[in-house]
């Protein structure tokens, strides 16, 4: 861990410790809010931080699982050990909807500075690469400091070259920097293979100080061969650009040998806590079951998995909601939000009233959003009187789309936001480092309080949550 990553994990820490109080009889209320917070509400709230529950899904998920590649043997078995611990948990109507979905195999990865200045670089090919021919390919590097000077480059400017776009992402709270920066990853390789590149390498999407490179999907349109493509780490793609700054030609040996397997068997694992009012509708919560293949998906996303599973658990353990609360572990999030899609499609004709998901780690909910129709408005306002006592704020925006709940949203259900800091989060994304030791238990219990006292205002509430614009 670096000094900087040091600093930010004090000032979150510091922050959170000052952010949750214990419970009191008088709620302090942010100003301008009346609502009451309900003490049900306050004292599901505040047990939720001494909570283990998620804390023993993701330790458990990540140590007898590991990494889940969507489509793989790894990931059924994940799908098989969820429906284990759910139904241990005591939740009812668990299952296992299956789909197929098309799969690419990481192979080997190799790169290398041959001239001017020899010397091995750390890089892992991004999904749906192309791959080098077997013994790789040797070619001039073209260097490009944006990912916009990329799509400035002349047609064909690029053939038998190999592209290097030095994007430089930088970390901010609320996670739009990877929007961003994201582009080099999302489209710079077809853009790149449109101009004639034989290969293109990026700066990894991240914001850490290390040689650990970011994996992560790109696409190419249908009728474009898609070229190799990878991301250096962070330093390694640092010292490159250092080398280009130098003046002289910089040539490199890349080797990329990953392939695409056909369609494979993946699925949602899903579990309910019934609700006493079948015609309330249903409140969609969740996470992704899959993860990347180099670390063991701990903060991408078993955390989220392990935060919306236990506060589920607590209202379930406290009683029937109104509203049924069903959980959705996706499948295949990573590769193209297979999950997402499959389950909107089989689940077009339910009544969905709201959903949220939680994928962006496990450090402390900052910030909450919602889109809440006009009729249901009073339910804002009662999450905002109960989470002010965890340090979270009402967002000046609504809520937007979730790669997993995005299709839902789509056809007019409501969403909540529950924002967590990013700061970190791209430092470990997709790397090797996506590991248990990256997770901070005392803001993941954050998370389970903020989550557990959404559920219990939402499940409950007495308005009607009727359609949004979509």
């Amino acid at each position: 861990m670096t000094i900087r990553c040091l600093a930010r994990f004090a000032v979150s820490c510091a922050g959170l410790a000052l952010a949750v109080p214990a419970a009191t009889a008088q709620e302090r209320l942010p100003a301008g809010v009346t609502a009451n917070v309900p003490t049900r509400v306050a004292e599901l709230r505040d047990a939720a931080l001494n909570d283990t529950v998620a804390y023993d899904i993701v330790e458990g998920l990540t140590t007898e699982i590991g990494p889940r590649l969507a489509g793989t043997d790894a990931e059924a078995r994940a799908r098989d050990w969820a429906v284990t611990k759910l139904k241990s948990l005591g939740f009812r109507n668990v299952h296992i909807e299956t789909y197929q979905m098309p799969v690419w195999m990481r192979g080997e990865e190799k790169a290398e500075v041959i001239a001017p200045f020899s010397q091995p670089l750390r890089i892992t090919a991004l999904g749906n690469s192309g791959a080098t021919p077997d013994k790789g390919i040797t070619a001039p590097i073209v260097y490009f400091e944006t990912f916009g000077d990329l799509t400035r480059a002349p047609a064909a400017s690029l053939k038998g070259k190999i592209a290097f776009v030095s994007n430089q992402m930088v970390p901010t709270q609320d996670a739009s920097g990877y929007g961003t920066f994201g582009m080099a990853r999302f489209v710079g390789p077809q853009i790149a293979a449109e101009k004639g590149a034989a290969a293109i390498l990026i700066r990894s999407i991240g914001t850490d100080e290390s040689r650990a490179p970011h994996a992560g999907n790109t696409n190419f349109r249908d009728g474009t061969t898609p070229i190799p493509a990878a991301a250096l780490s962070v330093e390694d793609a640092a010292n490159l650009e250092r080398m280009v700054k130098r003046g002289k030609p910089v040539t490199l040996h890349l080797l990329l040998t990953p392939k695409q397997i056909g369609l494979q068997e993946s699925g949602n694992v899903i579990a309910e806590v019934p609700g006493s009012d079948p015609d309330a509708g249903i409140v969609l919560i969740g996470g992704h079951l899959d993860s990347w293949d180099l670390g063991t998906g701990a903060i991408d996303d078993a955390s989220g998995l392990g935060i919306t599973t236990a506060a589920a658990h607590r209202i379930m353990q406290a009683g029937t909601p109104r509203r049924t609360i069903r959980v959705v572990w996706f499948g295949s999030e990573e590769v193209g939000a297979f999950g997402g899609e499959a389950y909107a499609k089989a689940h077009k004709d339910e009544r969905h009233v709201l959903a949220a998901e939680s994928d962006l780690g496990a450090d402390a909910i900052w910030r909450f959003e919602t889109n809440l129709p006009a009729s249901a408005a009073p339910i804002g306002d009662r999450l905002q009187a109960a989470l002010a006592p965890l340090g979270i704020a009402r967002g000046p925006g609504k809520a937007h789309d979730g790669a997993d709940i995005g299709p839902v949203l789509r056809q007019g259900t409501a969403a909540i936001d529950l924002n967590q800091s990013a700061l970190r989060y791209f430092d470990w994304h997709h790397t090797a480092e996506d590991v248990l030791e990256r997770i901070d238990p005392e803001q993941l219990r954050q998370n389970v309080a903020a989550w557990t006292a959404m559920l219990a205002i939402v499940a409950d509430a007495p308005e009607a949550i009727g359609t949004v614009d979509s």
